[in-house]
């Protein structure tokens, strides 16, 4: 029996208890699909500093490197706010994704019909973005710092301690994504929106250069500019008619957030960051590490189960299972279940964690 090496970072809050979700979901895929697992424990975050001083031991990373695919569930909380910064938790994503090589992450944003009620936008009964976001340059990477400063102000005042990010972006990385962008356009409706800040930032104007110049390339996708302000109104004021949007490191974090709650709750966003063929790709659910909730059986499992089914499709070619799994979690919705997150009916069976995810597997 084929048999899948997948590293498991569950990492702090709710990390475990979503993670332990998606690996129990994964096993009854594999098994009614003829394949098995060997998941091997890592710590990254939060419980990394703990154990260990550091947020990304190099043991976790040699383990991801080893593996045919990484399953995160989430990282950070209050507890490490005080700490140094090179070492918050949130340290652990960057050092993960740079050392996997890991520059492109998909987040799709679907909008399922059962939860139409829940969604904070009226009447939005049709959405299927894929947000396809650069995920190894630009500001989170870019040089930064503190200095001192004597420069007196207009003001009179002196300007004193001054704190810097840069934003950088090379030719290579954005031709890179936005190769991204275009391939996954054309496999669904052939409509790309590059977004960008282009009437301010000088790197969103070479963005924008390279994607004019590579658009000869794909003449069956249309493709389209937004500044990233008026993006973040239009997904409110017209969600359904996006379909692949290609953005920087920043604006791609902000605008998935901003498009998972548009489909009812952040806890159905789930992520796939991918690099070259061959590289293990990390699946992770695109909310947080929620630590106010965790313990208390209130966390939506769905965007990691459905982070999984990407694991699935996208690393291991498995996509009688992955199909299983969508089709498990479209039918477990139509039958009514919730977690506390997107219930918006009486008439609503609302569940736990574990609750939701016994649904799941039932319908697998």
């Amino acid at each position: 029996m084929k048999t899948y090496k997948i590293a498991v970072i569950a990492g702090d809050g709710i990390g475990p208890e979503v993670t332990g979700a998606a690996v129990e979901v994964l096993e009854k895929a594999g098994q009614l699909e003829g394949f098995g697992f060997e998941f091997t424990s890592c710590d990254a975050g939060g419980c990394a500093i703990d154990k260990y001083g550091i947020p990304l031991p190099e043991a976790t990373l040699d383990a991801c490197r080893a593996s045919d695919a990484v399953l995160l569930g989430a990282v950070g909380g209050p507890k490490w706010d005080n700490v140094e910064p090179s070492l918050r938790p949130e340290r652990a994503l960057l050092g993960l994704r740079s050392g996997l090589g890991l520059y492109s992450n998909l987040r799709p944003a679907i909008m399922f019909k059962e939860l139409a009620a829940a969604s904070p936008v009226k009447n939005v009964d049709t959405m299927d973005i894929l947000i396809v976001r650069e995920l190894t340059g630009g500001i989170y990477f870019g040089k930064h710092g503190r200095s001192d400063s004597v420069e007196t102000l207009s003001d009179g005042s002196v300007k004193g301690m001054t704190a810097y990010d840069t934003e950088e972006y090379s030719t290579a990385e954005i031709t890179r994504i936005l190769k991204e962008g275009f391939r996954y356009a054309q496999g669904r409706s052939k409509k790309l929106t590059l977004v960008d800040k282009a009437n301010v930032l000088e790197s969103s104007r070479l963005w924008r250069e390279i994607a004019s110049s590579m658009a000869p390339e794909y003449p069956d996708v249309t493709l389209d500019y937004l500044y990233v302000d008026n993006c973040s109104m239009q997904l409110i004021h017209r969600p359904s008619s996006f379909d692949v949007i290609v953005t920087s490191n920043m604006f791609g974090d902000i605008l998935s957030d901003e498009a998972g709650m548009i489909t009812g709750s952040i806890g159905m966003l789930p992520s796939a960051s991918l690099g070259a063929p061959g590289t293990p790709g990390m699946y992770e659910p695109v909310h947080g590490s929620a630590p106010d909730i965790a313990g208390t059986g209130k966390a939506n499992p769905i965007a990691t189960i459905l982070s999984a089914s990407m694991l699935l499709r996208w690393s291991l070619g498995e996509t009688a299972a992955s199909d299983r799994i969508e089709k498990a979690v479209r039918d477990t919705l139509a039958d009514g279940f919730r977690t506390v997150d997107i219930a918006a009916s009486e008439s609503d069976k609302i569940v736990d964690t574990a609750g939701m995810t016994a649904a799941v597997i039932e319908r697998i």
